[in-house]
């Protein structure tokens, strides 16, 4: 926490223990989904699409639902991104995400995350009823040391969760996601002291009518709180089916609770009830500290280090792997910067009673 906050009166939060991110061995071995560029380069020229890449790219994601590509000679996010829309072929716009996305390039979005934030593992867009399908990820910028993302093998966190009685819990009452979007005209000349994302960015509109209209068509109960705040609430089953294996998989997590902000500047000092995520079972009823805890835990039991270097390519299934990743903190001259590419749209299908 920044010594103006602590002068301003504000103490830190008895927050959860931070994430582990995984258990030091891989969950799936690296060689099952990691592809070397080098063996589809001509005359060691920076990597190109070609067929053989593109058939390769696509039985991996399709096998395993995780791609990272290695070894490009790439720098440029265009280029990378050429490498990725071999199999995501379909992009969207970030409309109604919680994140305060901005774009890097045409069809390119930086993470929306502060660097000194840790980010919990989660699975992109769950908390509204327009989800995605997969996530590309192009290594732009990347510190000497650290800075990797971590995916988690959903498939097994499923069935780690499916066996405690939290996780049948989640399967029997399902999950509300509470969102407090701020109005940007209220912070016009002041600082951001507290905000998340405003209404404006996340709705992509500046006219309060169509930002309703935005968020109602996403599946979210929406109305208007004090001072502009736009807040919206999505009651939905804490799982998603997944037509490729006919299973319902794990699709929520703690990054979107209050403890997503136990890290984040300006926010963190909040008190859990007034931070802009808040997390609670579908019937409205709060989960323990312990249950929340063993949401960070059952995803950090499977999770995998993607090791980047300039020029990666990664490409995510959101339904069969969460991701996320810890602080990152870099040197003087040094940066980290991933551009993202969102998938293809789907509605949320939630569960069927036979998938499990």
């Amino acid at each position: 926490m920044s010594s103006a906050l602590l002068n301003a009166g504000f103490a830190p939060l008895p927050n959860l223990a931070e994430p582990k991110w995984w258990t030091g061995t891989p969950a799936l071995p690296p060689e099952l989904f990691t592809i070397d560029g080098h063996e589809f380069r001509v005359d060691g020229a920076p990597l190109e699409p070609s067929k053989e890449l593109t058939e390769r790219m696509q039985k991996t994601f399709n096998d395993v639902g995780l791609v990272h590509v290695i070894n490009t000679g790439l720098d440029k996010l265009q280029s990378m991104r050429l490498i990725a829309t071999q199999v995501l072929k379909t992009q969207r716009d970030y409309e109604g995400g919680a994140n305060p996305r901005k774009s890097l390039e045409a069809n390119v979005y930086e993470v929306g995350a502060p660097l000194e934030a840790w980010l919990h593992y989660h699975h992109e867009m769950a908390y509204i009823g327009s989800s995605t399908t997969m996530l590309g990820f192009l290594c732009h910028k990347m510190p000497s040391e650290g800075g990797y993302t971590f995916v988690s093998d959903n498939i097994q966190a499923t069935n780690a969760i499916l066996a405690t009685p939290f996780g049948q819990k989640l399967k029997d009452l399902g999950i509300c996601y509470h969102r407090n979007l701020t109005d940007r005209r209220e912070f016009v000349g002041v600082p951001e002291i507290g905000v998340y994302n405003h209404w404006q960015q996340s709705m992509m509109t500046e006219d309060p009518d169509e930002a309703i209209a935005e968020a109602r068509k996403r599946g979210l109960d929406a109305e208007w709180g004090h001072n502009g705040l736009l807040k919206t609430r999505y009651t939905v089953s804490a799982f998603e089916y997944f037509p490729q294996l006919d299973k319902n998989l794990l699709y929520s997590s703690m990054a979107d609770d209050s403890a997503w902000f136990d890290t984040w500047p300006l926010v963190q000092h909040l008190p859990v009830d007034e931070r802009p995520l808040k997390m609670t079972f579908g019937d409205g009823s709060e989960m323990t500290y312990d249950e929340k805890q063993q949401f960070l835990d059952v995803y950090d039991d499977y999770g995998i280090p993607i090791e980047w270097k300039v020029g990666d390519v990664a490409l995510i299934c959101n339904y069969r792997f969460a991701h996320g990743r810890p602080a990152v903190h870099v040197k003087e001259g040094e940066d980290r910067e991933l551009g993202v590419l969102i998938g293809d749209a789907f509605d949320r299908l939630q569960t069927f009673n036979d998938k499990w």
